[in-house]
């Protein structure tokens, strides 16, 4: 297995962040071949998502994290800025983890899709992310 981290940094603002051309790049890094990319945040308020970007599904996507998890008092978690308690609900929904087919050493993502941080937590503006690659 290769494995590394890389830092991304989102600011202070909600964000879905696309890492797909980081994620090629640590592919090329380790001449991969056929195999499994995993992606790993570990972090507590953030999560992944792999979806079309740039055509408006990424502010859609944060549109209805709003809708489903206002930032308001409502949580029971209350350190950090007003209703930080939902960013610790969000991996719940978007899941800390990710894996995607590697053939010929490339990303068997369909046309449209991209690997994405999505960082709701403006109390948190930098990020680590494990990428590993199992080779099959």
């Amino acid at each position: 297995m290769h494995s590394t981290e890389i830092e991304v940094r989102t600011g202070g603002s909600a964000t879905v962040h696309d890492i797909t051309t980081e994620t090629e790049r640590f592919l090329a890094d380790v001449s991969a071949g056929d195999g499994l990319l995993h992606v790993w945040v570990p972090h507590a308020t953030a999560g992944l998502a792999i979806l079309e970007t740039g055509a408006g599904s990424d502010d859609d996507l944060l549109a209805a994290v709003d809708h489903l998890l206002p930032r308001d008092d409502r949580w029971r978690h209350r350190h950090g800025s007003s209703g930080h308690g939902r960013d610790h609900v969000l991996p719940a929904f978007l899941p800390p983890y990710a894996s995607v087919p590697v053939l010929g050493g490339a990303l068997a993502l369909g046309t449209w899709q991209s690997i994405c941080l999505v960082d709701t937590n403006i109390d948190n503006p930098v990020r680590r992310l494990r990428l590993s690659f199992l080779s099959g």
